[in-house]
Order: C-alpha cells, then structure tokens, then sequence
C-alpha cells in the first residue's frame, strides 16, 4: 500500500540571527537570562513606541541568501502578520509577505539516490515571538525574552520527497549557514527549528494532496521521525476512505506520533500589511557585493579541497566540515605537517571525541602537527599518540621534546621485538595452544603481552609480523 504512494515535503527553518541586539530594539540576545529580563516597551509591543531596523539582520539575511545561491531584492519591504496567541504581545508579527529580501534559490543535496538539487522559494527576516513554559503547578507561563530576536525564515520548495532527503537538506542547510558565520545554530537553544509540511499522492499523480504542517521539531531525528510517522497517518486516512485535514500537527518526542493542534490558516488569515513603522529596505548593487565579499569559503568548495589536495576520503570531510571551528583547525594543523590523513584520523578519533557540545581544542594547531608529524615519520605509536594528546589536553607543550627527554620513542629494531616475542610466546603456552585450536583472541592477547613488555613502545606492525612468523613456525 505504502509503495503506491509518495510524500512531497516542503520544510520552513527558523534560523535565530548572531546579532547582539533585538532586531527591532537595543535589548539583550543573550540567551540564558531570567525570565521577563531581556525586554522593554518596544519588543512588548507598548502603545506608543517605534522599531528601529537593525541593519546587522539586513546584512545577515542577504548573506544567507547569497550562500543559498537566492537572488537578492534591491527593495523590500515589512509587514504585519496579524494573529492572536499567548507569547504574541502584540498580537502581530513583523515579517515579509510577498517581497521578501531573497527568493528563487537552491542548495545541492547527496543521498543514496545520488545528488539532487532542492529549490528555495524565499528567505526574509522577521521577528521571533515569546516562549510559553507550561507547568502542572503553576499552569502556563510567558518569558517574552525571546520577543523581537532577529530570525530568517527559509522556505524550501515542496521538492523533497523522502525523510533522508529532508535530513540530507536540513544538515547541508545548518552547514551552510554556520560557514556565513550568521547563527550558531544551536538546536537545543531552539536556534536553528523547522516546520514540515507535508502531504501525500499517489504515484504518477500530479496534483498535490492536502498537506498539514508539524510546527517547531529542532532535531534532525525528530523531523525524520515526524515524517515517517505522518506520512503512514495520511495513507490510513485516504485508504480509508476520508479525506486528509488542512491543519497544524504537534510532534509528541515520546510517542513518535503527531497531534492536531488547530486548522492550518492560510495566508488572508493572517491578514497582512505593510508595516506603517518601517520603511522600505533597499539595498544597491554595491551593497550586495560588499556584503558577498564577506562570505568566506563554503562547505562544499572545502570539501573538493579536502578530497583532492588532503586526499581525505568524503565521510571524512563530511565530518571534519561539519562545524566551520573544526575544519579551521584541521586547515591550521596540516599547514605544518603533510601527514594529511593521519592528522584528519587524530582529529576525528580523539580530538572530537574529547569535545562534547562544543569543539574546544586546547592544543595549539602547532603542537598537534609536530604529533601528527612523530606518528607519521614512525617515531611514536599510536598508543603513545593516544597518551600524549590526553597529557597535551591538560598542559599544552612540545611533544617532541617530551619523546626525547623521556625515551618514549617508538621501538623499531626487529632484533629488539624479536626477543621480546620469544619471551612472550615461552611465557604464554596456553595463548599460543588456544591460538593453534583457532581463537584469534588469543593472538591479540600475545600482541597486548608483548606491547606490555615494552612499555607500550613497540611498533605494533612489526611485532604482530614477528609473531605471526613465529607462532605459526
């Protein structure tokens, strides 16, 4: 049943601005702050007061807009969005209705369907409503720091039509704009959230169905979950005989299942206009190309750097591209050591596995390629790679002043490993027995034995060499 059908999604993201200030006032962005701190007549919406565009937020949209291959309006104009909700002071929202700051883009996604590109209808700026914490003691409650943050809106075409594409999609769209240097993006701080519409036909068919739209998941599994979830719900109802509902779905995190919140309004709903506040924006060609001239490198251009110049494979770019910090400091480490690969090993099997939430790296790019550079020229092992960094992490120095002054040199002398293995294998009778009556273990247990008799100095690949020479003599 399932395979007579197929989804079409179109994904709105919400993407909280880098700015310092509101984009409509001098208050705080600041995220963190006690409730109801960050505010003031302005992003309250008090009678009486008067925004003031902040041109950062201007600057910042046009940058994703470029990043986003979008054309960029040289006049744009603010509107009111009008509708009546509880962290909506002033019972409207200046957005952009219909000439908005970039429109007709596209990015590139990669699935295991291969490469596809996927449009983007627009991006404009507006302005962020407040946040309800619900509490069973105290019922509902309103913190309207979060009034008037400066967000962009980005809405893609409804030209994706699988949950991997809409994932592929969204991590590419979050690369992209942490590369601009916009937004940090943080999921958690509901920096970087999504809206999916969706709706299903049947294959072949052209004409869109009805499509409902689940508001504000901010994780990328969830929006995979919340597609696969609904897209089944839709075909039950239509196999069913009924008709699918215009409307706005929750996503329930521990359910896995979607809820009716209201009917989806559209458009005239909302009643929009220009806003008499504000005048129009308008930008000039030098001002567009003043403002590209900013954007650094993006991902993808990276990325053919990575594969060709480093020789790295493409999941390992893909990682070491996925937050714009640590491809800066790979591209610091290898401008001093061509040990390329071993140094995007180091980085991804340690380095970011010592991080957490945030990539911090104590070591000074300098300091990681001299050991990248001891590992690559076969003066140090792995193991000792391994002791050095977690040494380095804690106080920062030289690694190769350390190797030298406390012997911890890599041994490489065959005659050396050889009697330590003869050692090992007249000590281990039993391992070498096991071994012989096939348990592969009991080789690794010999090569554990005999880097333990050398301190964990030992090169690995000649002692397991010598081994195998030996124990099957």
């Amino acid at each position: 049943m399932i395979k007579d059908y197929e989804m079409v999604i179109g994904l709105e993201v919400h993407v909280e601005l880098k700015t310092e200030t509101k984009i409509f006032c001098s208050c705080s962005t600041a995220y963190g702050a006690a409730p109801n701190t960050h505010v003031c007549p302005v992003c309250m919406g008090l009678p009486g007061v008067l925004p003031v565009l902040n041109g950062k937020v201007v600057e910042y949209a046009v940058k994703a807009g470029l990043a986003t291959n979008c054309k960029i309006a040289n006049y744009s104009k603010q509107d009111r969005k009008n509708y009546f909700y509880p962290d909506l002071p002033k019972a409207y929202q200046i957005s952009q209705y219909d000439i908005p700051l970039c429109k007709d883009g596209y990015i590139t996604i990669k699935t295991s369907e291969g490469t596809k590109n996927i449009g983007i209808t627009r991006i404009h700026i507006e302005e962020d409503a407040g946040k309800l914490i619900h509490d069973f003691r105290y019922g509902t409650m309103i913190d309207c720091n979060r009034c008037g943050i400066p967000l962009i809106e980005i809405v893609s075409e409804p030209d994706i039509r699988s949950s991997e594409e809409a994932n592929a999609y969204l991590e590419k769209l979050r690369s992209i704009i942490l590369y601009t240097g916009i937004s940090d993006c943080k999921n958690n701080e509901g920096a970087f959230r999504c809206d999916v519409n969706l709706s299903v036909r049947k294959k072949g068919q052209e004409k869109f169905g009805t499509r409902t739209e689940m508001k504000n998941i901010n994780s990328f599994h969830y929006v995979v979950q919340a597609i696969e979830y609904e897209y089944r719900r839709q075909i039950d109802v239509l196999e069913a005989g009924e008709e699918v509902v215009q409307e706005t779905r929750k996503f329930d995190q521990d359910s896995g299942k979607t809820y009716a919140m209201r009917t989806k309004e559209n458009a005239n709903d909302y009643r929009y206009f220009p806003d008499p506040d504000l005048p129009p924006i308008e930008l000039t060609p030098e001002d567009i190309e003043k403002i590209k001239s900013e954007i650094g490198e993006m991902p993808d251009a990276k990325k053919l750097k990575f594969t060709t110049t480093f020789g790295l494979s493409e999941s390992d770019s893909d990682m070491i591209l996925s937050d714009p910090n640590i491809a800066k400091y790979f591209e610091e480490v290898v401008k001093n050591t061509s040990y390329f690969k071993i140094a995007a090993n180091v980085l991804i099997a340690d380095v970011m596995r010592m991080n957490k939430d945030e990539f911090v790296c104590p070591v000074a790019p300098e300091n990681m390629a001299k050991l990248v550079t001891l590992f690559g020229e076969q003066v140090i092992n792995s193991s000792t790679v391994k002791k050095l960094l977690k040494r380095m992490w804690e106080e920062d120095f030289d690694p190769a002043l350390v190797v030298e002054k406390e012997g911890l040199a890599q041994i490489n002398d065959r005659e050396i490993l050889s009697a330590v293995v003869e050692d090992v294998l007249k000590a281990n009778e039993k391992l070498v027995n096991d071994y012989h009556r096939g348990k592969e273990k009991a080789f690794e247990a010999l090569i554990g034995n005999a880097m333990g008799r050398t301190g964990g100095k030992a090169n690995p690949v000649i002692i397991t060499e010598i081994l195998k020479d030996k124990i099957n003599q």
